[in-house]
């Protein structure tokens, strides 16, 4: 008998310890994977210049999406630094003549150009193309080049902004399913921005938006040839098919796509 009993004994033990041993597998929480952090080099702009109005389009339903943007978690523009100190000294020219920068778009998550690719691709989505994209049929969107599966703000250097005439005004928040306005439309009759008359909104898709369209003359024209030039002197080359887009050159990262989110924290601590 005292060898049955040592045989049960070791057989209760070994079972407690598997059953131990695997309530303790079932109780542990899963591993968190942390989010991507920004290298040294990124920067908030507003820790470089805080007079730089910031309007980031894509945390917000008003884009031509119609919904806030995959990855971007704060409305905050977030760049390399070099292209940060080079749009303070742009500033510095423009709130010399009275104007001040306002960027729409700076470093851009990858997840965030894949959320445009899956939009792109699903044809039926078109609530917001009365205004971004009135005269161009969606599924020309890639071959037209308004999308692409990659994009330069995802290397960090590249911004989307414009020029605001000090006193600045407010921009009134846009109200999901309000009626829409052509892009292309008089300045009065488009959605309401405080940016001086560039000839078209921002991110519009169409070839009026091209910085020396012929059919941009004028005051409009001024506009743009006044922002291209403050940003040239510093380094920035434009995007010609976009009045808006400006990359900052030589690029710190002219072939990393970075994706981290938009966030003080990817910054924290640089």
């Amino acid at each position: 008998m005292t060898g049955l009993a040592s045989a049960l004994r070791t057989l209760a033990v070994t079972g407690a310890a598997s059953l131990l041993a695997f309530a303790g597998s079932a109780a542990s929480p899963a591993v968190a994977v942390p989010e991507p952090k920004a290298p040294r080099e990124f920067v908030a702009l507003d820790s470089v210049d805080r007079t730089i109005l910031q309007e980031m389009r894509y945390t917000t339903p008003h884009n031509f999406v119609g919904e806030p943007i995959d990855g971007y978690r704060q409305p905050l523009c977030v760049l390399t630094r070099p292209a940060a100190e080079a749009l303070h000294r742009a500033q510095t020219r423009l709130l010399a003549r009275g104007y001040t920068l306002k960027v729409y778009d700076c470093y851009r998550p990858q997840r965030a150009v894949d959320h445009f690719v899956r939009w792109a691709e699903d044809l039926a989505d078109e609530r917001m193309k009365a205004e971004f994209y009135p005269l161009v049929a969606k599924e020309r969107l890639f071959a037209d080049g308004y999308i692409a599966e990659k994009s330069g703000h995802s290397r960090g250097s590249t911004v989307d902004l414009t020029v605001v005439r000090l006193p600045a005004a407010r921009t009134r928040a846009y109200v999901p399913g309000e009626e829409l306005t052509s892009c292309t439309a008089p300045r009065e009759e488009r959605f309401p921005d405080s940016s001086v008359d560039m000839g078209t909104g921002y991110d519009c898709f169409d070839t009026l938006s091209h910085t020396d369209d012929p059919r941009i003359t004028g005051e409009q024209r001024a506009n743009r040839q006044l922002l291209k030039g403050v940003l040239a002197a510093e380094g920035f080359v434009n995007l010609p098919e976009e009045w808006w887009h400006f990359t900052y050159k030589p690029e710190p990262f002219p072939s990393t796509y970075f994706d981290f989110p938009v966030a003080r924290r990817s910054v924290a601590g640089h």
